[in-house]
């Protein structure tokens, strides 16, 4: 390869750049590194851009180590350096370290582009971890979308190596002194990532000299074959759209009459994704509300209401969540399942059905993250019982107890800590007329 082939593949993928801002996820490892060399060089052509990185301190000096080329190479080149310190704070876990890991460093990224205005995030992922993420949606039966690889560009989050392997970007380090840091911790069969990139990827490029190239087309291959069949979804989703201004509302009945794989990609472009879940929203009495990263669907007679969240919702979504605004009692009982909203860890991600008397009931009902003072009356406890107490006895991880979400009310009164325990006082009784369900099935 050729330092101008990559050149051309960022200019191409970053367009103009001196009408955009970005900013590059710089680990210090070759990949990240070269990627801030070549985006150096374009700054003659008027390209703004900044560089994050993260200590994670898991690696004593070596993490120092990291941090310190990044640094200096900044400043070295009068680059705008943001660096984020791991702290206690942070509450590492002793499990799901990647995934607070990468929650993490998206969350301090998005904080930095919107303080310093930056359009785009740039990441240096290429053609070896297009290969990774194939195989480990391959195990996971994740569809076309998913073995179609990562996209380059999407959602404002640009990829430009994704067409160059690995020893490409090697090569390219060493013909232009630009220095960087191994990650030893890669070479550790720890994760399901770094078994595949150890163990057998290594495996599958022997087997063909041009595996890795033959491997590119038919990632642009199936790429297309997305592309076309998600234009073909979107002419039928128009056809079944009744109205669409601001909700868009399909045609229940129509809909059903498609095939499970039309419905499912339809449906999943709301965020909802489980075949199990898309087949109880036809099943669901009216009423019944389902909830997605981005959108609430309310089940009404024929109808599929989409409601999509504001950007406000979508920012206090991490913290607050609108459950049901009301009940509508001139029905005898309302379910609202809450697939999409659990996270799916083992400790909280768990079946349960709780039963309400909605007469009892103070609406607006929210979802919220655990507070200071919480408490409730669980039921098959006696008395009362501090939130926080529930989840010492209950042997929660630090990363659980972050992603639980505990039921309220009007009045701020917990009305249950999600899956484990609703409060005893507002549950269903022989006496009960109108009822809430509210339950998760996995």
């Amino acid at each position: 390869m050729e330092k101008s082939d990559l050149n051309k593949e960022l200019k191409n993928l970053v367009h103009s750049p001196e009408n955009h801002s970005y900013l590059l996820a710089v680990s210090g490892g070759v990949d990240s590194m070269v990627l801030a060399h070549l985006f150096n060089e374009l700054r003659d052509s008027g390209c703004e851009f900044q560089i994050a990185h993260i200590n994670y301190q898991l690696r004593g000096e070596d993490s120092d180590l990291d941090q310190k080329v990044v640094q200096d190479f900044c400043r070295k080149n009068d680059i705008k350096f943001h660096l984020y310190m791991v702290s206690e704070k942070d509450q590492k876990p002793e499990n799901s370290i990647q995934l607070w890991a990468r929650e993490l460093r998206y969350r301090f990224f998005k904080r930095i582009q919107q303080k310093e205005n930056l359009e785009f995030l740039v990441t240096a992922h290429h053609l070896n971890d297009q290969l990774e993420t194939f195989i480990i949606n391959l195990s996971k039966a994740a569809g076309i979308n998913g073995l179609s690889g990562i996209p380059s560009n999407d959602n404002k989050i640009l990829r430009p190596f994704l067409h160059f392997t690995k020893e490409e970007i090697y090569q390219l380090a060493k013909e232009n002194n630009i220095e960087y840091r191994e990650d030893l911790s890669n070479k550790k069969n720890d994760y399901l990532r770094n078994k595949i990139r150890l163990e057998i990827a290594p495996k599958l490029l022997e087997t063909n000299d041009h595996f890795l190239e033959n491997f590119k087309k038919s990632i642009s291959y199936l790429k297309q074959t997305k592309d076309f069949v998600q234009e073909q979804i979107k002419e039928i989703e128009n056809r079944l759209t009744l109205f669409n201004n601001s909700q868009k509302i399909l045609s229940k009945d129509k809909l059903n009459k498609e095939s499970n794989f039309v419905k499912f990609e339809i449906l999943k472009q709301y965020g909802f994704t489980k075949e199990e879940e898309i087949a109880k929203i036809f099943n669901a009495e009216t009423n019944s509300s389902f909830f997605s990263k981005g959108y609430q669907l309310i089940v009404h007679r024929d109808e599929l209401i989409l409601k999509q969240k504001t950007e406000d919702e979508e920012l206090r979504e991490e913290n607050n969540i609108l459950l049901i605004e009301k009940f509508d009692f001139s029905e005898n009982q309302m379910s609202i399942p809450l697939q999409n909203i659990i996270e799916d860890i083992e400790e909280i991600n768990k079946d349960f059905e709780w039963d309400f008397d909605a007469e009892k009931l103070h609406f607006p009902l929210r979802l919220r993250r655990q507070q200071d003072g919480d408490e409730f009356f669980p039921t098959g406890f006696l008395g009362k019982k501090k939130v926080s107490k529930f989840f010492r006895d209950e042997k929660l991880s630090i990363l659980a107890r972050q992603k639980i979400w505990v039921l309220t009310d009007s009045e701020n009164s917990v009305l249950g800590v999600i899956p484990f325990r609703q409060d005893r006082r507002n549950a269903k009784n022989e006496n009960t007329n109108k009822i809430l369900k509210i339950f998760n099935e996995k």
